[in-house]
Parts: C-alpha cells; sequence; structure tokens
C-alpha cells in the first residue's frame, strides 16, 4: 500500500519517487534525543509536467528531474545536523525539491522507526507546491 494517495493536478504530471530512505538522524525535542542518532524513513514524491504530445516512450532526459538529486539532497539535510522537529526536516526537504522549477508539486514524509514497540513508525507527510 502506498503512503501516498494521488493527486489530482490540471495537467499531466510524471510521478518520480524515492522510496524509504532508512538514515540515521540527529533528530528530537527531548533530552534522551539530544547528542545520539535515531533511524528514520524518509519518502519524496515528485511530479514534473509531462506532455502527451511526445511520442509514448520517447527517451528524454527533459521529462525527468534526477533521482540523485534528491537522494543527495536528503542526505545532505540529514547531515548538517541536529533538527529538532521531523516537520522542520521535511520542510527543508521540499523546499529543496521544489529549487528545481520544473517540479510541480512534492509530498514528502518522514516517520521516526524504533519510538514505540507497538508502533512501527511515528511522523509526517507534507505536500508542497510550486507556483503555476
Amino acid at each position: 500500500m502506498s503512503v501516498f494517495p494521488p493527486w489530482n493536478e490540471p495537467e499531466n504530471l510524471r510521478c518520480l519517487f524515492v522510496r524509504n530512505m532508512v538514515l540515521d538522524a540527529h533528530i528530537g525535542v527531548f533530552e534522551h534525543e539530544q547528542g545520539v542518532t535515531q533511524r528514520i524513513r524518509v519518502n519524496v514524491m515528485f511530479g514534473v509536467p509531462d506532455s502527451a504530445s511526445l511520442a509514448v516512450g520517447a527517451d528524454d532526459l527533459a521529462r525527468t528531474v534526477s533521482y540523485e538529486r534528491v537522494v543527495l539532497l536528503v542526505r545532505e539535510l540529514v547531515a548538517q545536523g541536529h533538527v529538532a522537529l521531523v516537520e522542520t526536516l521535511a520542510e527543508r526537504i521540499a523546499a529543496g525539491v521544489l529549487a528545481e522549477k520544473r517540479v510541480r508539486i512534492t509530498r514528502v514524509s518522514i516517520e521516526k522507526l524504533d519510538i514505540f514497540d507497538d508502533a512501527e513508525s511515528v511522523g509526517v507527510e507534507i505536500e508542497r507546491r510550486n507556483p503555476a
């Protein structure tokens, strides 16, 4: 089951994603979360225009955005140091993805793993858009 429901956009979008990145992050507001790392899972989806006028299966790099750029962005933001809230990290990732002007919309989810014995994870999911 996908974490992300489909979005409704007036233009055709190609949905790209980086799924289930697990990283060690310095994150949290509580005293016991300071100076230690916690496992987080990051998912990023992003939509870029996909022209129906192009031939089906056209092998054109202009139709996409580099997955590597997004992976490196997430790694860099996590490595920058302690962040109190998963919400803050999600906003930073979304802003970085939307810096690529071809990206119209992004969804970012961040989950803290290993927090509660009876829950797989806790976290946040946000959706942000570039102005048309």
